[in-house]
């Protein structure tokens, strides 16, 4: 298998986190979404990332399918989400804010790199949707006591979360500091210190010619 995109992108990173946790082997190819958007294309219309390719061709594209595929390679007994009932709807609806709130994270990041006059209603409302975002996750994270975010072992959930926190606090760690969520910040502290976490990461680069 080959994972294209870089790992400063929260949503690459969630993926090859699942593949280093699964211990899947895959080759990683470092395209950037600007300046290798061409040979991205030839395997992802849509020119973006994460996009896997797998051993017989096919491409996948979008982290929440691409897990879905490696949950079910691996099966149901090694698989970071639940199959069905109230457990994967938990799981889901925490992976949804996370992914949700690093999309917003992404967009405002690329707002002022983007346009010579940026939107300033545009920004605030996504300062709004990604501080609400991370206030509802201190707010679940807070009734749970369990090790991890849905029990006792790391779940697709706890790796959504932590690849946003890591990539707020270099896009915007005004804003995560702003935010007052302690037990995200713990939980951060926890996914990055473990070893997949460590291998799979990439000092975030700011600037479009260089993505």
């Amino acid at each position: 298998m080959i994972l294209i995109g870089q790992y400063d992108s929260p949503f690459v990173r969630r993926v090859g986190i699942a593949l280093r946790e699964y211990g899947l082997p895959y080759e990683h190819q470092r395209w950037s979404v600007w300046g290798d958007a061409d040979k991205i294309a030839a395997h992802n219309p849509l020119r973006r990332v994460p996009t896997l390719l797998l051993d017989d061709g096919t491409s996948l594209i979008e982290s929440g399918a691409i897990l879905d595929t490696l949950d079910e390679m691996v099966g149901p007994t090694r698989a970071m989400l639940a199959r069905e009932g109230v457990p994967r709807r938990e799981a889901l609806r925490v992976i949804a804010l996370a992914t949700g709130t690093a999309d917003k994270a992404v967009s405002l990041l690329y707002e002022p790199l983007h346009r010579t006059h940026p939107s300033e209603s545009w920004m605030a409302r996504c300062r709004l949707q990604i501080g609400d975002g991370l206030r509802a996750l201190e707010a679940d994270r807070a009734r749970r006591s369990s090790g991890w975010w849905l029990g006792e072992t790391l779940s697709h959930a706890d790796v959504a979360v932590g690849c946003l926190l890591r990539f707020l606090g270099e896009a915007h760690p005004q804003m995560l500091e702003a935010a007052r969520t302690p037990r995200l910040l713990a939980h951060a502290a926890r996914c990055e210190a473990r070893a997949s976490f460590q291998e799979i990461r990439q000092p975030l680069v700011n600037n479009v010619q260089e993505r």
